[in-house]
């Protein structure tokens, strides 16, 4: 079911928007509310949910980011699979015309997906607003529906640049100084953590008051991913320990000391990095340095 909360859009659009795909948003309402996101495509209008309660993860640029109270995204239908839904949630979908946000279709896919808090900033001022509209029916009716309206999109197009320009900001932070430092201290955190089962980019963006996006962007840079760097550093500890060590140590231990799921996929990913077995390395590095028989008579 679809609730209609504004007044019917402008029949004018703005001079630097993307014209309407189709005739259907001209004469569609400015802003909607929705119970739930649509199955089929749609490509004439961008949806923003609203988290309410309950637990809701975004998939986004392989970052798993759980959403809290009053938190936005905006959604695509064709993309839904990149919200995972869990028990007792809920979330309030607002419907708007595309090319009443001011920016390109390239631009606007830009921010699909990006979660926005919405205890801060621009965020919260939508989400605020966002929520107060679904909440009080006086504001659904056309008298003051259209003042409304136009107040609801201006928010958003303004929260849809803000997202914009600070995704070229985090690319720029990568790029320079600023952040080659702040990478330097995020590889002696997980250095500090590399035993720890919990270290996770999520985990680590928290510790330096980061974006997971902004995270995945400083690694990019530097020619790899925080999971291939975390595991890289993880083998190649593994591989010291087990060369080293003058006894057996079973796969079991090595892979719950160094957060591996499991020793079946300690073992597979240490195959995959150095062409041999844990146990295959571990016998070889330990005979190498064994005790010969002139040593002994020595």
């Amino acid at each position: 079911m679809t609730l209609t909360l504004m007044s019917h859009a402008p029949e004018r659009v703005p001079r630097q928007a993307t014209a309407p795909t189709s005739p259907s948003s001209r004469s569609g309402r400015l802003v909607q509310m929705l119970s739930e996101m649509p199955d089929t495509n749609d490509r004439n209008h961008v949806y923003l949910g609203v988290h309410v309660r309950g637990p809701v993860t975004v998939v986004h640029e392989r970052a798993r980011i759980l959403l809290e109270p009053n938190d936005l995204v905006f959604c695509d239908p064709a993309r839904r699979h990149l919200l995972r839904f869990g028990e007792d949630c809920q979330m309030i979908f607002f419907r708007v015309p595309r090319c009443y946000l001011g920016v390109t279709e390239s631009e606007l896919d830009r921010v699909l997906g990006v979660p926005v808090r919405g205890g801060e900033g621009i965020g919260a001022l939508a989400s605020d607003f966002l929520t107060a509209l679904a909440a009080r029916a006086e504001f659904r009716r056309s008298t003051i529906g259209d003042r409304r309206a136009r107040t609801a999109v201006h928010l958003l197009s303004v929260l849809v640049v803000e997202l914009l320009e600070a995704d070229t900001t985090d690319a720029a932070d990568a790029r320079c100084g600023a952040g080659n430092e702040m990478l330097s201290r995020i590889h002696a955190h997980i250095e500090e953590h590399l035993m720890d089962p919990d270290l996770s980019p999520e985990s680590i963006a928290r510790a330096h008051h980061i974006s997971v996006r902004y995270l995945q962007k400083l690694f990019q840079n530097d020619g790899s991913t925080v999971s291939q760097w975390v595991r890289q550093r993880r083998l190649e500890s593994c591989r010291f320990e087990l060369g080293r060590s003058t006894r057996r140590i079973t796969m079991a231990a090595m892979a719950h000391r160094w957060g591996f799921s499991s020793p079946s996929h300690f073992s597979r990913t240490f195959r995959g990095a150095y062409g041999m077995s844990p146990t295959e390395w571990q016998a070889l590095a330990t005979s190498a340095f064994a005790p010969t028989a002139d040593d002994t008579q020595g």
